[in-house]
């Protein structure tokens, strides 16, 4: 059987360099505050590790002392530095499984030894490259990000900060606790990728965000009422052409949000969410406020369907929403 790379070995090549240093000689070489740093590192999603263990390499000590300047300097206070560490920390974290699952193919071939293995090599050669890649997208996600906060600033009298009008939808797979029991565990992770794919794909098309998947579920926001209904109802319908995946189901609400780290808290994003319960399969529910904006509006009909009553929101007036040629009561 082939041999596998040292996970050791490929730690070194990932951090620049083998790891040297105990923590008490890490922080003193980062001349940072020892409860600060540990607070940062735990922020950052790692264990604790103790006084005598060698296992921080010389980029961690540099990571440290970036951490050190930002305080020293007054960029940010001790909160602020264990926020942003803590964003990065769990976006990170998601993004390197993301990763790794993918790359993982590289892994079944021959492993060679764990110094100078075929899967090292290419592991030293895309480092480089990935660096500068993610680098740029979060350039330019930071840039739409504070393009878009901006605008809400200079259009939101409203003084509490991160709160603001926002339109939320979500979609759901239709029957998936049932189709979870008929398919294996592979054929179950190709139906939520394809879902999870296919339903950002139309959400970034159509100029919105998604603020996260769970599965069988993907959350999004829009600034645009005629976006959010184009997406909604495209992921109402574009799903259903992938065989595999069932159909799919959406609520759309429109009200003000806190968005808080990266999510999006509030009882606008609740009421989305029972919306998407009352839908039918391939069908879009939007609440009173959001028709309110797209009546009238070329191409989009709102047909006003049953209230309901909703645990803890009380009772909710949906409207069916579809477009204008499509025939057919709600």
């Amino acid at each position: 059987m082939p041999s596998r790379p040292d996970p050791k070995a490929i730690e070194s090549v990932l951090l620049g360099g083998e790891p040297v240093y105990t923590k008490r000689q890490a922080i003193e070489l980062s001349g940072a505050d020892p409860e600060i740093a540990g607070r940062v590192w735990r922020a950052l999603g790692f264990p604790t590790q103790a006084d005598d263990a060698v296992v921080f390499a010389e980029s961690d000590v540099e990571a440290l002392r970036i951490t050190h300047s930002l305080l020293a300097e007054g960029l940010l206070d001790e909160q602020g530095v264990v926020r942003f560490a803590r964003a990065m920390g769990q976006t990170m974290s998601r993004l390197a499984d993301w990763q790794t699952s993918i790359l993982s193919t590289l892994m079944t071939g021959d492993g060679g030894d764990s110094t100078g293995s075929p899967l090292m090599n290419q592991v030293k050669e895309l480092l480089p490259d990935v660096e500068r890649l993610l680098l740029h997208i979060w350039r330019r996600q930071l840039a739409a990000s504070t393009a878009r906060t901006l605008t809400v600033m200079s259009n939101n009298t409203d003084t509490v900060p991160n709160y603001y009008p926002l339109i939320v939808g979500f979609a759901d797979l239709v029957s998936f606790t049932t189709l979870s029991r008929e398919l294996d565990e592979l054929e179950l992770a190709d139906v939520v990728e394809g879902f999870e794919a296919t339903a950002a794909d139309i959400v970034a098309s159509g100029g919105g965000r998604v603020v996260k998947t769970l599965g069988d579920e993907i959350l999004y926001v829009a600034d645009s009422p005629a976006e959010a209904a184009d997406i909604a109802l495209r992921l109402a319908s574009g799903v259903t052409t992938h065989v595999e995946v069932p159909d799919v189901r959406v609520g759309v609400a429109y009200g003000p949000v806190l968005t808080l780290h990266g999510d999006v808290f509030g009882t606008t994003v609740n009421r989305s969410s029972r919306l998407t319960s009352f839908a039918r399969p391939g069908t879009v529910l939007i609440d009173d406020a959001l028709a309110e904006r797209l009546d009238g509006h070329e191409g989009i009909q709102v047909v006003r369907v049953r209230a309901r009553h909703a645990h803890g929101l009380g009772l909710i007036q949906p409207y069916a929403l579809r477009r204008s040629f499509e025939p057919g009561g709600a």
